[in-house]
């Protein structure tokens, strides 16, 4: 058994109009609170405004979940009545109107579930009492017809009675139903009982019905009624107690009449009416099947009631027998009563009921119904990112929870490190074990390549190859977890994480079962949550307010201050955020193809795509001569025509081109898409692209020449680096585009560019690209005597072991005495959080040349004059 569910936190609120006020209250004050925490404590406005948002949201959440709780379950019931299940039911402690509504419609699904009840077991019954006439009649005749009985008075009279009999139940049936749609009017008129009885007895009497009938009802007894309503009362009552009477015994009938009216008593000596049963027998076919049609009493309760009196059982006088008595007010007006209700609980199972099938009963074809549009949330993201039925996710939950503690303890503030990779392993982790899609090869080499993009922040100092590649791996990982194949999906897969936060929001609350189910779980959870709330936001108030409180807090927690524990607590729940959309999106995906499918039109005229095509392939034809005719005059050409050094002229261009180089690829993908499939637009097609595919690898090649001749010219830095393996990856996806157009797997392009770039990032993470640059600087230096020692100076300190090695101590030192500045600053050093290789690589270096500790820095200051002068820098 189930425990009770627990009340929701505002079911108290016996208004919802009170309830929305209090939710817009609380959530405005949470993120203000939150944001003058945050504003108070130094943190930055980018992690404030996130977290802010998010627990107003989730406050919100939690206050709100019982409010919508009874009107989603209303929603599900309704669909099940539809579907012909009457057994649902409404469970809220809410008493707004919410709650209201909700006891209203567990008492119409009551109702309903008891007609439908009703109206099964009436087919039910009705069959069988047809089925039993219909079948003598029918085993009479066949006898008749095949000579086994003789056509005599005797067995055609049996078939005569049969008959009679589905003749009188089809003609209760009939009145009953009449009765029940309120289409009887009566006719009332002043009688004279004792006539009406006389004549109804009579009636009875010429129907050949057992008995003996006493009339002991006063002479003159007058009273208004309709003389057909009431005749076809006595006649049922009469029948039914001739049927009941024992042989020899006289059914009497008495009357008379009172202050508010008349009344009439028919009793009879027989088996009588048990009380529990005084009320079912008024019930179609509620009686015992004596030969009657089971349908008398509940016609005759129905004429009593619209004349505005009762019919009921009573007990008999003489302890034996049965007592019905009718009571009818002088004044009254025409009453249609419900529908008597039977007690399934009560009625006694019929023997020949249920030796008996019945055939169901067709039901009409239902219209067709519109499509309902999708409400709430689903309404709002359509079709592109529905919410099939989802278990809740607790575990879920808790595993975001536990990358939101290690980020809030273990992250690192001074800078980038091991604990960097530790938090993004431990969040890639916590979503890809709940993703719908972790058994499938791509989604397991993109979280492959995903882990590799994150070393970086262990191994190397550059904070600009740690941030790129922290951005790539959390875009193939969505790839990964989306099943993003075009284009349009991996743009809509990094939009889909922030969405999440909005989409996950139902399910969120699913998940922490904030309307309460019983178990144990939920409660444990909200009342750690709101201890250690309770527990934080007032130690810390104390804290500030009070200073010996506050020196305790500071031996128990020595290493953080109030500024530390409030920047924690919000990047714990960023971190938490955060990696609940992602887990939310790797467990229900949203449909980042809902575009890719989509094909436009190919063009009509063939001509439409084929000559823009064409005029670009020529303008590239004129690039290439031109950078022929350039490489062969050479130097002295370049000078003569445009007054520029060849180095310059080289790199003046070096952009242009590795736009061009990205917008070829826009070009052939849309030429791709709108010609026609015929074979001979194909031929066009591939001959057309591959010529420009071709001329823009050659523009490619053209470019990483032009820049490998303007760093042997001027230096190399990490952006030419770093633009070189762009422009190089281009010219692979370029390359990529010819063999799929040959071999037909354009439908690996966006993939293979997508992985292709985040390996060209790995690789450049492996060169690690600051030492590199440094040491070609050096050869460079070696080779021509010029270093620009200035450039040098704000490399990182991945480059330290390069110059300390390879320059004179007294340069290496000027080079290099910003470094205790940066990124070898002394708590970033002394931090085991921030732990990175590149900067412990370069901490033996900087102690040789004495510039760690930092108290040498004046000293080395003063010597470094003469050296910048020696390199006129």
């Amino acid at each position: 058994m189930s425990a009770p569910p627990s009340p929701a936190p505002l079911a108290a609120v016996s208004s919802i109009k009170v309830k929305l006020g209090l939710l817009v209250v609380v959530s405005v004050v949470t993120a203000g609170l939150l944001t003058l925490l945050g504003s108070a404590a130094d943190v930055s406005s980018w992690l404030v405004l996130p977290v802010s948002v998010a627990l107003a949201l989730g406050v919100t959440q939690l206050l709100a979940a019982g409010m919508v709780a009874p009107l989603r379950r209303m929603t599900e019931v309704t669909r099940a009545m539809a579907r012909g299940d009457y057994t649902g039911r409404v469970t809220t402690t809410a008493t707004d109107e919410v709650g209201q509504l909700a006891a209203a419609f567990n008492t119409m699904a009551e109702d309903l579930a008891r007609v439908d009840r009703e109206r099964r077991d009436l087919i039910a019954t009705v069959s069988h009492e047809l089925r039993t006439p219909l079948t003598a009649m029918t085993a009479l005749l066949e006898n008749l017809a095949d000579e086994v009985v003789p056509a005599d008075r005797e067995h055609l009279g049996a078939a005569l009675d049969e008959a009679q009999r589905l003749g009188r139940l089809v003609d209760d049936l009939l009145q009953l139903s009449r009765l029940e749609a309120g289409v009887v009017d009566l006719q009332v008129d002043d009688l004279d009982l004792r006539p009406l009885v006389e004549a109804c007895v009579r009636e009875v009497e010429s129907a050949g019905r057992p008995g003996a009938f006493v009339v002991d009802v006063p002479p003159g007894l007058a009273a208004p009624g309709d003389p057909a309503r009431l005749r076809q009362l006595l006649v049922n009552v009469l029948e039914n107690a001739g049927r009941h009477a024992p042989p020899g015994t006289p059914v009497t009938v008495t009357g008379g009449a009172g202050a508010d009216g008349w009344w009439l008593e028919v009793v009879d000596l027989g088996g009588g009416v048990a009380p529990r049963d005084r009320e079912r027998v008024f019930e179609r076919f509620g009686t015992d099947g004596a030969g009657g049609t089971g349908l008398g009493l509940a016609v005759a309760r129905w004429a009593a009631r619209l004349h505005g009196g009762t019919l009921r059982f009573l007990d008999p006088v003489g302890g034996t027998g049965a007592r019905l008595r009718l009571d009818v007010p002088r004044a009254h007006a025409p009453v249609h009563a419900p529908v008597p209700v039977p007690d399934p609980a009560a009625r006694p199972t019929v023997p020949e009921a249920t030796m008996t099938t019945t055939a169901p009963v067709p039901q009409p074809p239902s219209p067709a119904t519109p499509e309902r549009p999708p409400a709430g949330l689903d309404g709002l993201f359509g079709r592109f990112w529905p919410e099939p039925p989802l278990p809740p996710g607790l575990r879920t939950v808790l595993a975001a929870a536990v990358a939101g503690v290690v980020a809030g303890i273990a992250l690192s503030f001074t800078a980038p490190g091991i604990t960097w990779t530790l938090v993004a392993v431990v969040s890639g982790t916590a979503a890809l074990a709940t993703a719908r899609r972790r058994r499938e090869p791509w989604t397991l080499a993109c979280s492959a390549v995903a882990f590799l993009l994150v070393l970086p922040l262990t191994l190397l100092d550059a904070w600009w190859v740690q941030m790129l590649c922290l951005v790539a791996s959390a875009a193939v990982f969505l790839c990964g977890v989306t099943g993003a194949r075009t284009l349009p999906g991996i743009l809509l897969s990094g939009l889909s994480w922030p969405l999440a936060s909005l989409r996950g929001l139902p399910w969120f609350g699913r998940s922490l079962r904030l309307a309460g189910t019983g178990a144990r779980t939920p409660a444990v959870v909200r009342t750690a949550a709101w201890s250690a709330l309770g527990l934080v936001v007032f130690a810390t108030i104390f804290a500030s307010a009070n200073p010996v409180f506050g020196s305790w807090v500071d031996r128990l927690v020595p290493t953080l201050t109030f500024n530390d524990l409030v920047g924690r607590a919000f990047l714990a729940c960023f971190v938490f955020a955060v990696t609940l959309g992602a887990a939310y999106l790797a467990l229900n995906p949203s449909h980042v193809e809902v575009l890719g499918g989509r094909r436009p039109q190919a063009l009509t005229n063939r001509f439409e795509w084929l000559v823009p095509v064409l005029a670009v392939d020529l303008v590239f034809v004129a690039f290439i001569a031109a950078e022929a005719r350039a490489l062969v005059g050479g130097e002295d050409y370049i000078r003569e025509t445009t007054g520029l050094t060849y180095a310059d002229f080289v790199h003046q261009g070096f952009g242009q081109l590795t736009l061009a180089t990205a917008l070829t690829v826009l070009v052939v993908w849309v030429a791709a898409r709108r010609a026609g499939t015929s074979r001979d637009d194909r031929r066009w097609l591939f001959g057309s692209l591959g010529l420009l595919c071709g001329l823009t690898l050659l523009v490619v090649a053209s470019a990483l020449r032009g820049m490998a001749v303007y760093q042997d010219a001027y230096g190399f830095t990490t952006l030419r680096l770093f633009v070189d393996v762009f422009e190089g990856w281009l010219g692979f996806v370029v390359l990529a585009i010819m063999v799929a157009g040959v071999a037909g797997w354009g439908r690996w392009l966006p993939r293979i560019a997508l992985v292709s770039g985040a390996l060209a990032l790995v690789g450049l993470a492996a060169v690690n690209p600051d030492a590199w640059v440094a040491g070609q600087n050096l050869d460079r230096y070696d080779a021509t005597g010029k270093l620009d020692l200035s450039y040098l100076q704000f490399l990182s300190a991945d480059a330290t072991p390069v110059i300390a090695e390879r320059l004179p101590a007294d340069v290496a030192r000027c080079v290099l005495d910003l470094q205790p500045l940066n990124s070898m600053r002394p708590e970033a050093l002394d931090d085991p959080r921030a732990w990175n290789l590149g900067r412990a690589r370069a901490e033996g270096p900087l102690t040789e040349l004495g510039l760690l500790p930092v108290s040498g820095q004046q000293q080395a200051a003063d010597a470094c004059t003469r050296v910048w002068t020696a390199f006129a820098q």
